[in-house]
């Protein structure tokens, strides 16, 4: 079937989330796209809408949304059974999310949903990583499922700060400045025992990234076809130094900071202990897999992605 499936994924707290969707059914009429869509009711209901499709022959799913939403529809695509469909299915995204990193990676932004639809009806395409994620079983023997990723992992402090901004809405502006601020000044540590190809981290830290893609800064070389993956692990700075690492990431060198520890791998990546840190993927947050250890690892080009043009 040629004709795209296109999930929108509202805004949460957006006011003006519908009339967007509005824009963006107008510019696929002017450009005379086939297409069917589907309104997300929930967050939740993005992977299940995405396997539907995937199983009702549609093989070119859209995404309006952010990272969080693209995350889901991946791993419902990823979870279909039938290894033809997955091979088959191509991802595409036309960012609408509060947090649009992967998008970015490739040059599409949300203030240009136009140029987002060009470069999808140009339909280029790339064979994409996919990182996943397991947790050990429970004492019970309970495992959750693996989960995958395009973009990254966060332990820690990052993923304080990303659940601090999805409340952000029912808090306020100035409740949500005013908590994250106390966050990144108490720089709370956690003990963390990690093992990346020979090396061993065995110490309190801030935070650890592991990226396919730019982790949102943290892994700013990562590259998301190349079958490794970057890990940054950010050691306990003072003030000085945070004010200094926070620059650096807003300016794209954070490799530059001398609080980050750097390693580079296409070997699983075992996390014996995170201190109970927070987890999230993708910008999602995850509380199943808060103090369990944990796996992460990389599937090299497994999944189409549509990107722009090589002239973009």
């Amino acid at each position: 079937m040629s004709r795209w499936g296109i999930i929108y994924c509202p805004k949460r707290g957006e006011r003006h989330s519908q009339k967007h969707w509005e824009r963006v059914r107008d510019y696929l009429a002017e450009r005379e796209v086939e297409y069917d869509f589907v309104q997300s009711e929930s967050a939740d209901s993005v992977g299940r809408l995405a396997a539907m499709l995937a199983t009702n022959g549609y093989r070119r799913i859209v995404i309006v949304g952010g990272d969080s939403a693209l995350n889901r529809a991946l791993n419902g695509i990823l979870s279909l059974p039938d290894t033809a469909i997955r091979q088959e299915m191509e991802l595409a995204v036309i960012p609408h999310g509060f947090i649009n990193d992967f998008a970015h990676y490739w040059g599409f932004m949300e203030d240009d949903y136009k140029r987002a639809i060009d470069w999808i009806v140009g339909g280029r395409v790339r064979t994409v990583d996919v990182g996943f994620i397991e947790p050990a079983p429970d004492a019970e023997g309970e495992q959750p499922a693996r989960r995958f990723f395009l973009n990254c992992v966060n332990i820690g402090l990052a993923s304080d700060l990303i659940s601090i901004h999805r409340t952000s809405q029912k808090w306020g502006v100035l409740r949500y400045a005013n908590r994250s601020l106390r966050i990144l000044f108490r720089r709370k540590e956690r003990h963390v025992t990690m093992h990346v190809n020979r090396d061993c981290v065995d110490r309190k830290v801030m935070n650890v990234c592991i990226g396919s893609c730019h982790g949102y800064g943290q892994t700013p070389n990562a590259v998301p076809y190349n079958g490794l993956l970057d890990v940054s692990v950010i050691n306990h700075p003072d003030l000085r130094h945070l004010g200094q690492g926070l620059w650096l990431l807003a300016s794209g060198r954070f490799m530059n900071f001398k609080n980050v520890e750097v390693h580079r791998t296409r070997s699983r990546i075992v996390v014996d202990n995170a201190g109970g840190a927070p987890v999230s993927i993708d910008g999602l947050l995850c509380p199943d897999y808060a103090g369990r250890p944990l796996s992460v690892g990389i599937l090299p080009e497994h999944i189409k992605f549509v990107i722009p043009p090589i002239s973009f």
